[in-house]
């Protein structure tokens, strides 16, 4: 019997011999799995160092290990294997440990090495199997064979888990220490190493006991094995840790701008959202930091009797190279994650009325042909009579007034002309992507609901003179060797003609001088082209407007909880339907956007077209019959603008000698009582005061009167339109 034992346990010595040959010689070393490989991508600002969050199926950031101090490398040993440095990647005594524990408790433990967790962690993915463990074996051995130390332990430093979402020392270090894994001291090596085997309980935050005794036994095993001494063991302090961040990153509105660039990027076809996920990508986008807070600031202000339903969207660029500066999408993005810039729709009213203008330019038709801009008007294929707001009567006027007053009937009869199909062709050469019916008149008076980014992207192409820049916001995406992976297109289409854009540019600049934005370009001191827009029945209104190098586009909009469309309500004082909230958001953008920039100027536009048109028909023809001649109605145009910039100035005069007035006021009741406000500059216990108050509403008031003139004044226009949209 003792003879069958004996052969019995040496022909399961031989099996086993003879599997693990098999597994020896069967087992290759394979390219490294994905998930090891993984590392965030980030996005930044177009500083290109500011971040606004990442991407990360785990948050991993992989580096070259060169830089890092040896006393990190030689925690890692300390805790978790003080034989790697002479081992062939196995410790038998501790697989034969875990053997028994298996066998006898039933559990899964490891007897791993350094270089078994790196094999199974970088190549194979986790396995608890004893084939799994077998084959994990035999690997490291190879890996201990054909890979050196250095290298084994840099790529297990850039894989193992240390709990707080992070995955290798970087992103450790930046989640316990908030600094680079290479600014690291022994003391912040020594705790991230101690707690490597159970790195989500062992947090100080949760138990800092156990990460205390972990960190003194890393410390002690550093000095019993040479790799620091006595004196370093002794000034080693247990390290603060940082709080754990609970934020998620996509709170608040950063989460839409992730979103978008996420969305830019795998539309473009470079990359998958898997690749953007795993692939480690420095993102630099084109949105400046300072405009996206001022943006964000301005759209967030919510007024005391502003409908809490009441929807703000905004977007600034740049239409000469198609960059996005900034966007107002939303306020959280966790609470509501429809995009106000670029998901949200709203009928954009009578921004829409500069397309069918460039129409007309095309059309060879001299803008100082004159309309006949009353209401009560009919037009072909339509049933019922067409108003202006407030059913204003212009009488005969050019379509430099037209525009800046936002006449309905005269654009009506533009698009009579030119043909609803054919404003829609222009709309969408121009680079609207949204659906426009080109069967119907009434397109012209911006009907079709449109998101804010693609409004923005069909006038910032007349602003850039007809070249059509596509609207993005990234810049260029790096590699984690900062190798560049993509780049913005850069070349735009020229899609109109130069001059064109520039006869609808000079008609826009109408609107911010005399017209239903009168007094914005003489805040801004600046040209500025614009063109206000409420929808039919006063459920939205918007404002375009720009520089030659800015260009900032707002809308409001009043959904119910359904998310139907229902009528914005007057509030603020911002007029009928409040239209002249739009043009006030702009205003207080573009005054501390462009602030300490130099005024631009418009391109010359040279009217080359014709009275009436080509054939006469345009207008009221040829003739001009109303009595008075193309150089009168050019006077008056002209008289209006000055008389409007006069009043602006007057306005801006009262403003200052009032706040004047206010500051003397304030001065003297501070003399009188320093205890009267904090503010006084004698208020006691301070050696200082301010006047940091001065200049404040200044944008709120301009942007207040002006949507109280523009809603209110008959010479200017007002809001609400029978069928159809206005200004």
């Amino acid at each position: 019997m003792l003879g069958i034992f004996f052969s019995l346990i040496g022909l399961g010595l031989l099996a086993g011999i003879a599997v693990f040959a098999y597994l020896y010689t069967t087992t290759e070393v394979p390219q490294p799995e994905k998930f090891a490989l993984a590392e965030k991508t980030t996005v930044y600002y177009a500083d290109g160092t500011t971040a606004i969050g990442s991407y990360a199926e785990q948050n991993r950031e992989i580096i070259s290990c060169e830089g890092l101090p040896d006393y990190i490398g030689n925690a890692i040993v300390a805790s978790e294997n003080r034989t790697f440095y002479t081992d062939k990647g196995l410790d038998l005594k501790g697989i034969a440990r875990a053997f028994i524990n298996n066998v006898t408790k039933g559990t899964r433990q490891g007897g791993s090495t350094i270089t078994q967790q790196y094999a199974e962690r970088y190549y194979m993915g986790e396995t608890t199997s004893y084939v799994g463990k077998a084959r994990e074996a035999i690997m490291a051995i190879k890996i201990a064979q054909t890979e050196s130390k250095d290298e084994v332990l840099c790529n297990y430093m850039n894989t193992i888990y240390l709990g707080r979402n992070s995955y290798g020392i970087q992103a450790a270090a930046k989640a316990y220490f908030n600094k680079d894994a290479k600014d690291l001291t022994l003391s912040e090596a020594a705790m991230i190493a101690g707690i490597i085997p159970s790195p989500s309980t062992w947090d100080p935050a949760d138990n800092a006991d156990m990460a205390k005794s972990r960190f003194k036994r890393v410390l002690n095993i550093m000095q019993e094995d040479g790799y620091i001494t006595a004196k370093q063991h002794t000034d080693a302090k247990f390290p603060q840790t940082a709080a754990v961040a609970q934020q998620n990153e996509y709170a608040g509105p950063n989460g839409y701008l992730l979103d978008m660039v996420r969305r830019e990027l795998v539309q473009s076809k470079a990359f998958t959202k898997e690749d953007l996920d795993t692939g480690g990508y420095k993102i630099i986008t084109t949105i400046d930091k300072s405009k996206q807070d001022l943006m964000q600031s301005i759209g967030d202000t919510r007024l005391d009797d502003m409908p809490e339903s009441l929807q703000i969207g905004g977007i600034a660029l740049d239409p000469k190279t198609g960059e996005v500066l900034s966007v107002y999408a939303g306020s959280d993005y966790l609470s509501k994650q429809l995009n106000n810039a670029d998901q949200a729709v709203f009928e954009p009213g009578s921004t829409m009325k500069p397309f069918a203008l460039l129409g007309a330019a095309q059309s060879g038709v001299s803008f100082d042909t004159l309309f006949n801009g009353n209401s009560h008007q009919h037009f072909t294929g339509l049933d019922q009579e067409v108003n202006n707001a407030l059913e204003n009567n212009w009488g005969n006027i050019n379509l430099y007034q037209a525009t800046a007053n936002s006449v309905n009937t005269v654009f009506m009869n533009v698009n009579e002309h030119l043909t609803p199909k054919r404003t829609a062709a222009i709309a969408h050469e121009a680079g609207i992507q949204g659906d426009i019916d080109e069967n119907s008149m009434y397109n012209v008076l911006g009907i079709n609901a449109l998101t804010v980014w693609d409004l923005a992207q069909g006038h910032s192409t007349i602003a850039n003179n007809g070249v059509k820049n596509t609207l993005h916001m990234v810049s260029k995406v790096l590699d984690s060797n900062n190798k560049d992976m993509y780049n913005a297109p850069s070349n735009g289409t020229k899609v109109f003609d130069a001059n064109d854009c520039a006869l609808v540019q000079k008609a826009m600049q109408g609107t911010t001088t005399y017209g239903t934005a009168a007094g914005t370009s003489s805040m801004l001191g600046r040209p500025v082209a614009g063109k206000s827009g409420t929808a039919n029945d006063e459920m939205a209104s918007s404002f375009v407007g720009y520089t030659p190098s800015m260009m900032n586009v707002w809308a409001i909009w009043n959904p119910d909880d359904k998310g139907n469309p229902q009528v914005v309500p007057a509030f603020s004082g911002y007029g009928v339907s409040s239209t002249g909230y739009p043009a006030h958001l702009f205003q207080e953008f573009m005054a501390q956007a462009l602030q300490g920039t130099e005024a631009e100027q418009f391109p010359t536009a040279k009217d080359n077209g014709k009275i009436g048109g080509s054939d006469g028909t345009w207008g009221l023809g040829k003739g001009q019959s109303n009595g008075l001649s193309n150089n009168t109605n050019k006077q008056s145009t002209e008289d209006a603008q000055k008389q409007a910039e006069q009043d602006a100035q007057q306005k801006a005069a009262e403003e200052e000698a009032k706040k004047q007035q206010q500051a003397q006021e304030f001065a003297q009741q501070c003399l009188a009582n320093p205890s009267y406000s904090t503010e006084c500059p004698n208020y006691p216990g301070t050696t200082t005061g301010g006047d940091g108050n001065a200049g404040n509403n200044t944008g709120g008031d301009n942007g207040n009167n002006t949507g109280n003139d523009n809603g209110n004044s008959g010479g200017t226009g007002g809001n609400t339109g029978t069928n159809g949209v206005t200004q």
